[in-house]
């Protein structure tokens, strides 16, 4: 811990390193890990800081919280890129950073229901619970699309979030949640984004978060 404050005084923050890295300082260890989050967003994001509910992603975990009344009233198991952390078009990476649902499709669709460009599709496909890759690579059952909240982070020409179709939605490889397999988006269950969608109105902030 001196050698890092030494370096911090040495040196400062490192360029571009944004609260949603988390630090591991006196605030971290005595509070809940999510409390900085919730401060965070009242602080800096009061216009979108509706307080409950909030969702955080933590990709090191491979975990979704939804926190409401400042406490965690779920927890969801989620698979994020299999190409890493990255906000660049084309990389195919999660990004970091604070987020809104802008919005929300596939209400009352039935679980396994593929949806392409957001289009339900009328198809249901089988649910693949093996820990294996399918062909297809559905988009299924429900979809909310991520809007970025962060200029030079997840927002803007080049690194948007909305631009780059940054869902929360289901999947056909279901037997990869809890493990990075997907090309950008946060996946889950089709039963848990049902739960979701049902639980988090458009304009919700998702943090997408992950430890140094």
């Amino acid at each position: 811990m001196a050698i890092l404050a030494l370096c911090l005084l040495a040196f400062g923050p490192m360029a571009g390193a944004g609260w949603y890295v988390e630090t591991f300082d006196r605030e971290h260890e005595m509070a809940p890990w999510y409390q900085p989050v919730l401060k965070r967003l009242q602080s800096d994001f009061p216009e979108f800081f509706v307080a409950d509910p909030v969702a955080v992603v933590r990709i090191d975990e491979q975990r979704l919280y939804l926190i409401r009344q400042g406490e965690i009233q779920r927890e969801y198991p989620i698979s994020t890129s299999r190409f890493g952390i990255g906000n660049e078009d084309g990389s195919l990476r999660t990004p970091l950073g604070v987020h809104r649902i802008h919005s929300k499709f596939g209400d009352g669709a039935p679980r396994g229901t593929v949806f392409r460009a957001r289009e339900n599709t009328g198809q249901i496909t089988p649910i693949v619970t093996a820990p294996e890759r399918t062909p297809q690579d559905f988009v299924t059952t429900r979809i909310l699309w991520l809007e970025g909240l962060e200029d030079g982070v997840n927002r803007g020409e080049g690194i948007d979030s909305f631009s780059r179709y940054i869902y929360i939605h289901g999947t056909d490889e279901e037997g990869l949640i809890g493990q990075p397999a997907s090309e950008g988006c946060v996946r889950m269950t089709n039963a848990d984004v049902i739960e979701l969608f049902d639980t988090m109105p458009e304009g919700t902030l998702v943090v997408i978060q992950s430890s140094p």
